[in-house]
């Protein structure tokens, strides 16, 4: 397990060495390099001489990507001039806020599918599986914004149940203390997860209900309730939790559309506010962020899909 583990770790740290590669060369790549983008397009050529001096943007590539690195290492991700402000500092802000959005709507979501996948194999070829099927295919062929927005125009417009977002200057933890005032970004972001979630368990535990071993529980008089909890539950779970590390791109991308339908101030809605500003330190470096995310999501969905089956190893030595 310790060598699996170790392996896994190695192949994320050199993800996450190409990432920074890759943004550092896309930084790289600005039309008039960053002291245009961040002096503007009236800026003189002496102007733009001294800020690469300043920042060091004179020096060659390789130096320029090891001092990169550097302040990486040390929490830098660079400043942003058009807040005035270190990147790390307003991500710090923000990324809490879209952490606890996403951590409670995905949990929101495994809450609902898995159940739902269950019932809908139990109930294979019925009114009720045909009619969930149905549910989630409209759902996961929806669009993140027409999701929130119908939401939107039918709980914050017409029923006047939820305001229509949440406040701005609210807290990372404020989806706990005030959650009516969250309630439509979560399910609006968890209606994204339900859909594919719920397929994948179906047709998980389909698969698993059709092993030997499923068949040798019920041959012992094992009833159907047993059968299903006690043997098929676990073995089901298993692509759930890949599912959960590989999915973590498409939860994270549907956070930043959902957190600007919303006005949630999250690291999505940060995004899209320094793309609209051209503010492209902050752009690369919430990018940065997202992908190193991505990235350990799939190492922990790995570690657990290796904890939960104890047959997964790479090599085969451990």
């Amino acid at each position: 397990m310790l060598g699996y583990l170790l392996r896994r770790l190695g192949q994320a740290i050199i993800v996450i060495l190409g990432v920074t590669l890759i943004v550092f060369v896309l930084s790289q790549l600005i039309p008039g390099g960053q002291a245009r983008a961040a002096l503007g397009p009236k800026a003189t050529q002496s102007q733009i001489s001294h800020f690469n001096i300043l920042n060091g943007f004179n020096q060659p590539l390789w130096v320029q990507y090891w001092h990169y690195i550097l302040g990486l290492l040390r929490g830098d991700l660079g400043y942003s001039y058009r807040n005035n402000q270190g990147v790390t500092a307003l991500i710090i802000n923000r990324l809490p806020k879209t952490v606890v959005l996403v951590g409670v709507s995905t949990l929101l979501a495994l809450v609902i599918a898995i159940p739902l996948g269950m019932a809908q194999a139990v109930r294979r070829n019925h009114v009720f599986d045909y009619s969930m099927t149905a549910v989630s295919f409209v759902l996961y062929a929806m669009p993140a914004f027409l999701i929130g927005e119908l939401l939107i125009l039918f709980f914050a417009f017409t029923l006047h149940w939820f305001p229509s977002q949440p406040p701005s200057d609210a807290s990372a933890w404020a989806v706990f203390t005030n959650p009516r005032a969250f309630v439509l970004p979560v399910v609006a972001l968890a209606a994204l997860t339900v859909a594919g979630f719920s397929r994948y368990m179906r047709s998980s535990v389909l698969d698993t209900l059709t092993e030997d071993y499923i068949r040798t529980a019920k041959a012992k008089g094992g009833s159907p309730r047993r059968v299903l909890y006690g043997h098929a539950f676990r073995n089901a779970l298993l692509p759930i939790l890949t599912l959960l590390g590989l999915t973590l791109p498409a939860i994270v991308g549907g956070a930043l559309i959902v957190e600007d339908v919303f006005n949630y101030p999250g690291m999505g809605l940060l995004t899209v506010q320094s793309a609209s500003n051209d503010d492209i330190p902050l752009v690369l470096g919430t990018t940065l962020i997202a992908t190193i995310a991505t990235v350990v999501g799939s190492l922990l969905a790995d570690v657990l899909y290796a904890a939960a089956d104890p047959r997964i190893r790479l090599g085969g030595d451990d």
